[in-house]
């Protein structure tokens, strides 16, 4: 090299090392136009250009670099980088491969190598570079911090989280991997864990917008909504038009019944955001919650117009069609619970080898497997239907869940029963309870409704009546909430404490409850005008041989109420504001079950007003 330019790239070489790039980029570029294939001046002009963010001119220049020495791996190295961070990552690959070919004992090549990987979605190659990083350096908290990233891209949640904790042995308070390992954890649906990991996160970094946003979704599966909201809207002060924030905190809003509030949200993210399907689907549960029927079904249509197989907005359009007595158009689409993810995970799809009996083929001299898919209550209500089947010729097989065994022993229709989890026999068809109204064609006019479809073991009966012992006056059997895991629970059931205000005296009151909840259960057992049972109620042949010794069931919208219906007893069932859609609208009877009688909240959550109805009519009625 000639003397004086040796002199000046040294200058150069130094005054890069003293952090002087401007005068560092000024020696370099004068040494190149002299010498365009000086290696060293191409190199290091290369990593100033790279320092200074300038990604693709330093690419350019460590190319010409690479061509002239291919066999350099901090070259190499610091190519890949370049590329990578100019976003080329495709382009990086091989020479991340060449780097690390070179000199395989570089934690940092690994490290890129990976990210490259990662960035394409070559998950497990990825993987494989962050080991190579590891086994280097062990304590290489950011090779941690990208195998739990990937890991999780991978949903491979329990390993992410080990390698999280991995980078937070090393070092304690990077907030990055703390708001990583929240993430881990609310997808493990460990969402307390989430918002101990969010709030460390927050408090090095307190207005981090991702970690505010992701803690108030932690907060919202807890049901915490006031806080949750709390945490939407301080999250909304730095981006006020994210419409993920803006949805989330519109279902909080939905969540809390504040279903104006709500709607109101799911605009403004639709003025955002038009073709965001989910939000025009949430719109149209929350204009159903309002009794806005027709609005709520545009807005399903407007949620299937932009994505025509989003079944759950075809599952809501059927419930909100039936609800309102349209069983021609709600059955049918009824079915799509079976495609949608979220339900049928839900209610329990199930494969089968033979084909669904849709109401068309002949059964005649065939067998048909009939079974439940959705709570106890759904059973109850339609295994009327196994009547019909075997009436068509048909040998009905019911399969039947453990509880409710004894009290379909005796079904009428039912050639086998089958307890659920035992080997079924072989059929020719196949089909769940709730299709059975779409295959008879059902609307309001032919309800299957008999006055009474199941009865109480005699044997039982008498049991319970030595059990009550003398009867001194009426017997008011008393159901004040269901599953307290069912979806719709908040919205369909009551505490004790406030039933009792309203329950009449003269009158002998018995608990159906099988399960009593802990915040009842003082009330419970403070009360001495309730009877509890609980101990003797093992099944719902139990309930059945108990509801046949009184005179009057008083229930929320639960299994029990259709037990008791079915029964033929006389039955009030206490109705939210919009109820299931086999309770209809604005009517105090139930074409499903001749005996029972509906009360319903005429606002939402007004429970008084409906106890006060119940209160008045048992004095008039109940004697």
């Amino acid at each position: 090299m000639n003397p004086q330019l040796q002199i000046m790239l040294q200058q150069g070489i130094q005054a890069f090392q003293n952090g002087n790039f401007d005068g560092a980029d000024s020696i370099l570029k004068r040494i190149i136009q002299v010498d365009p294939k000086n290696l060293p001046a191409l190199h290091v002009l290369g990593l100033i250009k790279a320092s200074q963010n300038k990604y693709k001119e330093a690419a350019d220049l460590l190319s010409r670099a690479a061509r002239l020495n291919p066999s350099d791996a901090s070259i190499q190295y610091n190519l890949a980088k370049a590329l990578m961070d100019s976003g080329f990552d495709k382009e990086s690959i091989p020479h991340h491969k060449k780097a690390v070919e070179l000199n395989p004992n570089n934690p940092d090549a690994w490290l890129n190598y990976g990210k490259a990987q990662s960035a394409l979605h070559f998950y497990e190659e990825a993987i494989i570079a962050y080991d190579k990083a590891l086994l280097l350096e062990p304590n290489y908290a950011e090779a941690y911090l990208n195998k739990g990233a990937t890991l999780k891209e991978l949903r491979r949640y329990e390993e992410a989280g080990i390698a999280f904790d991995h980078a937070l042995s090393v070092n304690p308070n990077d907030f990055k991997v703390l708001a990583s390992k929240g993430i881990i954890l609310y997808k493990l649906g460990r969402y307390r864990e989430a918002i101990v990991a969010y709030d460390s996160a927050l408090s090095i970094k307190q207005d981090d917008f991702e970690i505010l946003a992701n803690k108030g979704m932690a907060l919202k599966a807890l049901g915490l909504y006031d806080q949750a909201l709390t945490h939407y809207n301080y999250a909304l002060l730095f981006k006020p038009d994210d419409y993920e924030v803006l949805t989330n905190k519109g279902i909080a809003l939905h969540e809390q019944q504040h279903l104006d509030q709500a709607i109101a949200i799911y605009d403004k993210v639709l003025n955002l955001n038009g073709s965001y399907y989910q939000v025009w689907g949430n719109k149209g549960v929350a204009y159903h919650g309002l009794k806005c029927f027709e609005r709520a079904l545009a807005s399903y249509d407007s949620a299937i117009t932009l994505k025509p197989n989003y079944h759950e907005a075809v599952w809501n359009k059927s419930l909100t069609l039936l609800l309102q007595g349209d069983f021609e158009r709600g059955l049918p689409l009824y079915e799509s619970r079976w495609s949608s993810d979220s339900v049928s995970k839900v209610i329990g799809n199930r494969r089968f080898d033979k084909p669904c009996w849709a109401g068309t083929e002949s059964l005649k001299d065939k067998s048909i497997l009939l079974y439940g898919e959705q709570g106890l209550g759904d059973f109850i209500q339609f295994c009327r239907y196994a009547k019909l089947v075997s009436e068509l010729g048909a040998r009905v097989i019911l399969e039947v869940p453990d509880p409710l065994v004894t009290l379909l022993s005796d079904l009428d229709g039912v050639s086998q029963l089958v307890i659920k989890e035992q080997e079924l026999p072989s059929f020719d068809f196949q089909c769940p309870l709730l299709s059975l109204p779409l295959a008879f064609k059902t609307n309001l006019s032919n309800i299957p409704s008999a006055q009474k479809y199941l009865s109480g073991n005699f044997a039982a009966v008498t049991e319970w009546e030595a059990r009550l012992g003398q009867k001194t006056k009426p017997r008011i059997g008393l159901v004040w909430s269901g599953n307290p895991d069912h979806k719709n629970d908040y919205n369909r059931s009551l505490a004790l404490k406030d039933l009792l205000p309203y329950l009449p005296e003269h009158y002998e009151y018995i608990s159906l409850q099988k399960e009593v909840r802990e915040a009842d259960q003082l009330t419970l057992e403070l009360n001495t005008r309730i009877r509890n049972f609980s101990q003797y109620l093992k099944s719902f042949g139990d309930s059945a041989a108990l509801i046949e010794c009184l005179d009057l069931v008083i229930s929320v919208d639960t299994s029990v109420a259709h037990l008791s219906g079915a029964l033929g007893k006389k039955t009030w069932v206490l109705l939210p504001f919009v109820p299931d859609w086999r309770w209809l609208l604005d009517r105090s009877d139930t074409p499903w079950y001749p005996s029972i009688s509906l009360y319903r909240q005429e606002k939402i959550g007004d429970w008084a007003g409906v106890l006060e109805k119940i209160q008045i009519d048992v004095g008039l009625h109940i004697h």
